[in-house]
């Protein structure tokens, strides 16, 4: 399929304004969730699944939509994870106890889970290898802005006018990528009536869930507890018979055989270990400068914006 370098510029401005809101959308909540503690009443422990809770439905998402991209179009792909986000946003803004927020949250996430992999498989469908990294920077870039300014945008929305306002204030911007989308987004290769392996697709959601679970409820039950000792065993095990199953597979559901290089490797684990750092300092700063030091949701938000933009 011949693409113009016209049609290139639309097509990736279009999936970058998605991945940004998508980004945007999942730090947004970091700063406010000292302030929703008190407003649903509940715990620090319960109120960090609503950013828990988005990375493992994420993290869920990964592995199936190499499944997805086969089976279904880059339109149709987008434009349904731009209408999850919508479909979210609409549910959280509406929330009236934290259940409803969680479950808009997950929502979310679906279209979050989906949207990054797939932009990613479009950039290297794209352009050609000598071309892969200046797109892939200025991507990098798109997706480390939207959380250098997500806190200091949520603390003045906290601040100032209500925290329904965090998910109102995405609904219009996602209403015009959605147009956009439905405008100029073209598809970038053919679908292939591809066989989704159940098996795979079971494993990889009760190994990766299991893992993330037990990793997030050891804060609150503390790290000998039985369910917390269990959750990671049990997804350790089940992840190892995912990983055994993708390498005996002819048509893997998640290739793994990118582990032999070395340096993809390498990179690999730092940047897992970066995500894990990062994430973590996300969620409890604020909550620390709020709850532990007095500062205002604005004030915490302003504090983040130097690391943040140093890191962007």
């Amino acid at each position: 399929m011949d693409i113009t370098e016209r049609n290139k510029k639309v097509l990736l401005i279009v999936l970058i304004a998605g991945c940004f809101l998508s980004t945007l959308n999942q730090t947004l909540l970091n700063v406010a969730l000292s302030g929703l503690m008190e407003v649903f009443d509940v715990t620090a422990a319960t109120v960090q699944w609503l950013s828990t809770g988005f990375m493992l439905v994420n993290g869920v998402l990964v592995p199936i939509t190499a499944f997805l991209m086969q089976r279904f179009t880059t339109r149709q792909l987008f434009i349904s994870s731009m209408f999850f986000l919508f479909i979210g946003s609409v549910l959280c803004a509406c929330a009236g106890n934290f259940g409803v927020l969680l479950t808009g949250r997950m929502i979310q996430a679906i279209g979050a889970g989906i949207i990054i992999p797939l932009m990613m498989t479009v950039i290297l469908y794209l352009y050609p290898s000598e071309k892969r990294g200046s797109i892939m920077g200025t991507i990098g870039f798109a997706i480390i802005f939207a959380p250098a300014i997500a806190p200091t945008l949520s603390g003045f929305i906290i601040e100032y006018v209500s925290w329904r306002w965090l998910f109102i204030g995405l609904i219009p911007f996602l209403l015009i990528v959605i147009v956009l989308a439905f405008k100029y987004l073209m598809n970038v290769a053919e679908t292939t009536k591809a066989k989704l392996d159940i098996t795979s697709v079971i494993l990889s959601t009760i190994g990766f869930g299991c893992i993330l679970f037990g990793f997030s409820s050891a804060g609150s039950k503390g790290w000998d507890d039985s369910v917390v000792i269990t959750a990671i065993i049990v997804g350790m095990i089940v992840s190892a018979l995912f990983c055994v199953r993708q390498m005996k597979s002819s048509d893997p559901l998640l290739n793994l055989t990118v582990f032999k290089y070395k340096v993809f490797t390498l990179t690999s684990f730092i940047n897992v270990l970066i995500t894990m750092i990062m994430y973590a300092d996300l969620i409890l700063l604020p909550i620390y400068l709020q709850n532990g030091r007095g500062f205002t949701a604005f004030e915490a938000g302003l504090l983040l914006l130097p690391g943040a933009v140093i890191n962007a």
